[in-house]
């Protein structure tokens, strides 16, 4: 038993995912940091063990009946826990995709601008005081009657709806239609309305023309449809919906992706003309602040808002909201984010920004004596935002807190007073604790494997750069922050895209089209999800799935049965076990508790019913052939051709860790990322490809980066080309070619700094990036 000073949080026997049973002593009011390679259980002690842990607590001291208002973790495979502090987790998430979150509501930065121009604005003579709420575009108060608060109207014409004029309406003129019964349905209607389908669009009278394509009424005719053979067509009720009206309704209202993107072909888009596209009603607008409306000091870079903060002059009350204003957006500026502005919508920020968006909030918040859990604060950060990041993770700890961080930079791991190493490798390879103790201690621990990178660093290996096949010209490019921008990117190397967070980087390798002359195939690897449920998994994603259902299919068993390839989905009727739908788990609501989830008590979490099981290949059944990692399904399928090249390309970008039916909600980034890529290798290639990679890097511990980058460099050599926005300088001090963004983000970035070899970049006066790769291409660390 410990008494109440003790100053660790002290883990034992813990079990989550693929812990062994581990025991760990971590000090308090330190800033800790968790390291190893991916897959190897730092995130599974840190979060799913640690604050899962702190969060049940917290749970169990709410009152019953607010605990089922409350989204709740489930309790952790831990044996016990002392010395355990209240909890807060940021990991990286990415947004919600709406447009009406921004950086301002993010920050509550927002609330406090709306408060400042309610209570202490210039309003006209005469006018009353406006409530905060009626400064946001967000309500009803506040929004812009015309565009409902969006700042924008979608509008169309005739020639983006009839596109061939010479074209009758049955023959297709209005492209914006529909297809099958439903389009048929409008031109029968129309027929019934007495107007001429058959003749061409453009002989029909202007005004006919118009009603038909604009009209907001929708009147209900009755339609005699043509009869064809062999089918009864009975007259019915139609009603008429003109193509405009059509469009703008799908474009609004579609839950399909794919409807809305064909409507939006048929539209265009501009700002509102009621309100400028500053989505706010015009009382908002005649109340100004220091000169500026509120949409004017929205649209201002952080560190210009406080420029004009700073200077403004006002009464008492003026005075005590600026001041809270200036200290809110100092804290969002020291994170290296002074660059966004408010109205800065939160689906365009990269996860890292967003991260940090947040942990500006928690740093005014002020808590004390609080266990911080974050999740690669680092991520997506310019080594020069790095370091402003390591002063906010100081001030954190000096107001009295534990700081817990799952990080794979150095720069940071080399900062901590207290490191975690979790491994050896990833997978059922790792789970135990190498070491628990100062930094410099991991030197005496031979199979870490975290110990190379962060003591034994030495200079990377010299390397001539590969010479260029050709160049593809980009540009001019004007989109967000680059302004008139152009660039050549040389063919068959490897080039780095750098640049502190919001120099335009993203934007840059975004405008590399499949259209581009010179480009023969493009493959663009994202970090967005391989899929959004349970039921999408590695194997299926990579196609491998459908070889393995092949496989079972083929056996003498199966075909003695009948049973097809389909029999072996989880996602069909008749071979999946219909207690849990394929699931493998049922969930169990209890009420006050958290719902738990129980493995499915007639297939035991297999997925499959017993017929379906019975069906073996090699000696195992489907169940646990997708519970095998794909290092010992490499194995398993050897003599499989289609198998054995798939899971290959899988452990050449170091994911022999995952399981094939592992569901694609629990991957990271990183490794959706890599799945993508291994699926891309797989393919049989012809020609040559050009690949845009956006931060591969991420996630990823320095020992995966190198295998990582053995993969993309094999696809130099094999004459591609491939394009890395990256943040990591040992990795830009390999590239062939590096072109550097800058000097600095938002207004004051989007120009080109430096392009050349990395020798020659690293030597660029005014460059950011300059000396951080100066220290790479030395191997000093850093």
């Amino acid at each position: 038993m410990h008494n109440s000073h003790d100053p660790y949080v002290r883990v034992r026997g813990a079990r989550e995912h693929n812990l062994r049973g581990v025991d760990v002593d971590i000090p308090r009011d330190a800033l800790v940091v968790f390291t190893g390679v991916s897959g190897s259980g730092k995130s599974s002690l840190a979060f799913g063990t640690i604050y899962a842990e702190a969060q049940r607590r917290y749970f169990e001291s709410v009152a019953p009946y607010a605990r089922r208002l409350i989204h709740q973790v489930g309790a952790p495979k831990v044996g016990e826990i002392t010395g355990l502090p209240p909890a807060v987790s940021l990991e990286q998430r990415r947004s919600s995709p709406t447009s009406r979150s921004s950086v301002g509501t993010v920050t509550t930065l927002s609330n406090s601008l709306r408060m400042l121009f309610s209570r202490a604005g210039d309003y006209p003579d005469g006018a009353p005081r406006l409530d905060s709420d009626a400064f946001s575009a967000n309500t009803a108060a506040g929004a812009c009657p015309r565009c409902h608060g969006l700042g924008r109207v979608h509008s169309t014409t005739e020639e983006l709806l009839v596109p061939d004029s010479s074209l009758s309406i049955r023959e297709g003129a209005i492209a914006a239609w529909p297809g099958a019964w439903q389009g048929k349905n409008l031109r029968d209607v129309l027929d019934a309305l007495g107007y001429d389908v058959d003749r061409p669009w453009r002989e029909l009278e202007r005004k006919d023309r118009d009603w038909i394509l604009f009209t907001d009424e929708q009147p209900v005719v009755t339609v005699h449809p043509v009869r064809e053979a062999g089918r009864i067509q009975r007259p019915y009720q139609g009603t008429y919906t003109g193509a405009r009206r059509h469009v703008l309704h799908t474009f609004a209202d579609s839950r399909s992706a794919t409807l809305r993107a064909r409507a939006e072909r048929f539209l265009t888009s501009e700002p509102c003309p009621s309100c400028g596209g500053s989505r706010l009603r015009p009382a908002a607008l005649a109340v100004t602040f220091a000169g500026r409306t509120i949409a004017e000091l929205a649209e201002l870079p952080l560190t210009a808002l406080a420029g004009v903060l700073e200077e403004a002059a006002g009464g008492e009350t003026a005075r005590v909201l600026t001041a809270d204003l200036l200290a809110r957006i100092a804290t969002v500026a020291d994170l290296g984010l002074g660059y966004l502005s408010l109205d800065r919508a939160t689906p365009t920020l990269s996860s890292g920004e967003l991260q940090r968006l947040r942990l500006a909030t928690h740093l005014r918040s002020g808590l004390f004596g609080v266990v911080y859990v974050l999740d690669e604060p680092s991520a997506g950060l310019h080594p020069a935002d790095t370091e402003a990041l390591l002063v906010v993770l100081d001030r954190l700890k000096a107001g009295g807190n534990s700081v817990f961080v799952v990080e794979h930079h150095l720069g940071v791991v080399r900062h901590a007073d207290w490191l975690v190493d979790v491994g050896p490798l990833a997978g059922e390879h790792g789970g135990r604790v190498l070491h628990s103790g100062p930094p410099d201690q991991l030197a005496q621990v031979a199979e870490s494997a975290t110990r190379r990178f962060l003591l034994d660093a030495g200079p990377p290996a010299a390397r001539t750069p590969r010479a260029p096949s050709g160049h593809l010209a980009l540009g001019p490019l004007t989109r967000h922050n680059l302004r008139g921008l152009t660039t050549r990117l040389p063919l068959s190397v490897l080039t780095a895209v750098t640049g502190v967070s919001g120099s335009g980087k993203s934007t840059l390798v975004g405008s590399v089209t499949a259209e581009l002359p010179g480009v023969q195939r493009l493959v663009t690897v994202d970090q967005k999800p391989i899929g959004r449920t349970p039921r999408s998994n590695l194997a299926t994603y990579t196609g491998l799935f459908d070889v393995v259902r092949k496989i079972f299919a083929a056996s003498g068993e199966a075909r003695e049965r009948g049973y097809r390839a389909g029999r072996f989905s989880f996602n069909v009727v008749g071979g999946r076990c219909e207690t849990c739908q394929g699931e493998g788990f049922i969930s169990v609501e209890l009420l006050f508790l958290p719902s738990t989830y129980a493995p499915c008590p007639d297939c035991g979490g297999a997925r499959y019913n017993e017929e379906t099981l019975q069906v073996r290949h090699e000696g195992l059944n489907i169940a646990e052939v997708l519970d095998l990692t794909v290092e010992t399904a490499a194995d398993f399928f050897t003599d499989v051709p289609a198998a054995a090249r798939s899971l290959r390309s899988l452990l050449d970008v170091g994911l022999g860790y995952l399981r094939l039916g592992q569901p694609a909600t629990e991957l990271s980034g990183g490794e959706a990322q890599r799945i993508k890529l291994a699926t891309e290798l797989q393919r049989l290639r012809r020609g040559h490809t050009l690949y845009v990679l956006d931060e591969p890097t991420t996630g990823l511990h320095p020992a995966d980066v190198e295998v990582l980058m053995r993969q993309l460099h094999g696809l130099v050599d094999a004459g591609h080309t491939v394009v890395v926005v990256e943040h990591d300088m040992d990795v830009v001090a390999g590239a062939d070619w590096v072109i550097d963004l800058g000097p600095g983000g938002g207004n004051e970035g989007g120009r080109i700094v430096a392009a050349g070899p990395p020798a020659e970049v690293a030597r660029t006066q005014g460059s950011r990036t300059a000396p951080y790769l100066a220290r790479a291409l030395r191997g000093d660390g850093g």
